[in-house]
């Protein structure tokens, strides 16, 4: 039987770490990906912060998946020393917080401007990070956003392999793939196959882009999660459900979350995946 470990971006429940733990508990989750606490983004964590996380993980039995940062999601041609050491700040909460894997992005360009214009300045940038993530021992995580460098296959293949790092890895996300107009496994899964680490778990649909549970849209998460079974792939998936709440429009919510977390989990009980 194929094992996965499930995870969650808790602060889409509620941003009382407290309550964003009880209820990933409470959905079989033993991990969490963390993004913010208390209204707060990880790139903002002080110490004080840090160490009432820390306590409510222990308290509560919860690991950390993944600090999912917000480096890199910023102008290519901004501040670098500034970004790398933001990057420096989230990378020490990474290792308080005992998780190996940092999220990050491969930034914005201005409008009109194509990727092959800002291509070697993002490649200098994510080379930087990675010589960072190899030194601190950490593996940073490439998630393919919308209109960052690296939103469709053949650009994240060429950061992963132009980057060239064992510290710079994939953070698949089906969604986002779908909202660039790509078929995340019939367009991209052979290619980057070798590096994907990380599953980030949400579907969309073509027709307009919005955000649905695994397997009510067009990201093709049944194909994909049958093919990494079958490559024997084990690793963490990170519930990211992107449902708005009624109530509060800037948060899936718990009951959100909950039908996010059933649809993933009968998907991959159907590919017999048991999630932890």
């Amino acid at each position: 039987m194929v094992e996965w470990v499930l995870s969650g971006f808790g602060d889409e429940i509620d941003d009382d770490p407290r309550v964003q733990l009880a209820v990933l508990r409470a959905l079989g989750a033993s991990h969490v990906e963390v993004r913010s606490a208390w209204g707060v983004n990880v790139v903002d964590f002080d110490d004080e912060l840090t160490t009432r996380l820390a306590v409510a993980l222990t308290d509560s039995g919860t690991a950390v998946s993944a600090v999912a940062s917000p480096i890199g999601k910023t102008d290519v041609h901004g501040d670098a020393g500034l970004e790398l050491a933001r990057l420096r700040s989230v990378i020490a909460l990474s290792q308080r917080l005992r998780s190996r894997y940092v999220r990050i992005f491969s930034f914005y360009r201005p409008a009109g401007v194509g990727a092959e214009a800002v291509r070697d300045i993002v490649l200098r940038r994510l080379r930087a990070f990675a010589d960072l993530a190899e030194r601190e021992q950490v593996v940073l995580l490439h998630e393919n956003e919308k209109d960052v460098y690296g939103d469709v296959p053949a650009r994240v293949l060429d950061i992963v392999e132009s980057v060239g790092s064992p510290a710079l890895r994939v953070a698949w996300d089906n969604a986002n793939f779908v909202q660039v107009g790509v078929r995340p496994f019939s367009d991209g899964y052979a290619m980057l196959r070798p590096h994907l680490e990380y599953l980030q778990v949400k579907d969309a649909r073509f027709a307009d882009g919005a955000v649905v549970p695994a397997g009510e849209g067009d990201g093709e998460l049944l194909e994909t999660v049958t093919a990494l079974r079958d490559d024997g792939w084990t690793g963490f998936a990170s519930l990211e459900p992107h449902l708005a709440d009624p109530e509060n429009p800037a948060k899936t919510g718990p009951a959100g979350f909950g039908r996010a977390a059933r649809a993933f989990a009968a998907l991959t009980a159907g590919a017999g995946i048991t999630l932890r």
